[in-house]
């Protein structure tokens, strides 16, 4: 992480320990080798993100600034919901390793994997319909319908060269901006706030992921195993055609040889991978993310002073720079 991500004033820093030791708490399964398996997900860390972002709209939101138990513990749903939607993801990808570590369905098998992935998609449920509040269970409620559509999607236009950046955004929407959208919303929902307020960190909440999603995807062309925690080049591998590779077709129709052979010599990959480097290609896919940023940020400077919203800023700021 960088400096921005350090930057949290000590308030969130202790919302976010305390929400660390509430995740183990939560994952409690009276099977041994399911609740393993969800331990599991939690051991390898995270950078916690999505409810940090959750934390600092709450702080910005609540009456007085002082964040709710409630908010509190929608941002430890988030996280789950998002780690869930990981183990999944792993499977569907034959990920062998994310942040450094042997993924659940390399530890255990696909079947365990998935039944982890449903439990705590299960347990959020629980937690969630706990806050009652209609409007937040409805909310939040979409964001797992909405990663099935983000899969469902994915698969069907799997090496799929004819696949436009609107179709990448509208994926990448589904599968990661959906969540962080939703959770913003929810938290000024339970901050009572007005409407456009709630629809004004909904749209914030939107840019920032779909910006997270492309600098995710352009990590997976530009970085290393070893940054990654997970093998570079694992979305091509998997068909997954992501913004630098769209970019790229532009100017390299050699590119539609590796896709068509869905990559199948060893050697395939890195030769994608060379290409989509010699070309605009990752520039183009910056100045998306970029442009998502720009609007988030729009939204919040035109709402609130600069000082209320410093640490979200920072948030912010931290997304786009993760690839300078």
């Amino acid at each position: 992480m960088t400096k921005h991500l350090y930057n949290f004033s000590s308030y969130i820093e202790q919302e976010l320990t305390q929400l660390n030791a509430n995740l183990q708490k939560m994952i409690i399964a009276e099977h041994p080798i399911l609740h393993a398996a969800a331990e599991q997900l939690f051991s390898a860390g995270g950078k916690r993100i999505r409810p940090a972002i959750v934390l600092m709209v709450s702080e910005i939101t609540a009456p007085e600034n002082t964040i709710t138990n409630e908010q509190k513990r929608l941002a430890e749903i988030t996280e789950i919901i998002h780690t869930a939607s990981l183990v999944h993801d792993d499977v569907i990808d034959n990920c062998e390793t994310r942040r450094g570590i042997h993924t659940v369905h390399n530890v255990f098998n696909n079947k365990i994997a998935i039944l982890a992935g449903d439990f705590l998609f299960a347990q959020s449920s629980w937690y969630l319909a706990n806050l009652q509040n209609l409007e937040v269970v409805k909310t939040i409620s979409k964001v797992i319908t909405d990663f099935a559509e983000g899969e469902v999607q994915q698969g069907v236009k799997s090496f799929n060269p004819q696949i436009s950046i609107e179709d990448y955004i509208e994926k990448s929407f589904y599968k990661t901006a959906s969540l962080i959208a939703s959770s913003c919303k929810a938290t000024t929902i339970l901050s009572t706030c007005h409407t456009d307020v709630q629809n004004d960190f909904y749209l914030y909440g939107k840019h920032v992921g779909l910006a997270f999603q492309i600098i995710d995807d352009i990590l997976d062309i530009t970085s290393s195993k070893e940054n990654l925690g997970k093998p570079v080049g694992l979305d091509l591998k998997n068909g997954n055609l992501t913004a630098p590779l769209i970019f790229a077709l532009e100017e390299k129709p050699e590119l539609y040889q590796l896709i068509s052979q869905e990559f199948q010599n060893l050697t395939d990959i890195n030769k994608a991978i060379k290409i989509i480097k010699n070309t605009h290609a990752i520039q183009k896919s910056k100045d998306l993310a970029q442009e998502h940023i720009q609007l988030a940020i729009q939204i919040l400077r035109e709402q609130y002073s600069s000082k209320k919203i410093e640490n979200l800023l920072s948030t912010t700021y931290y997304i786009i720079e993760r690839i300078n």
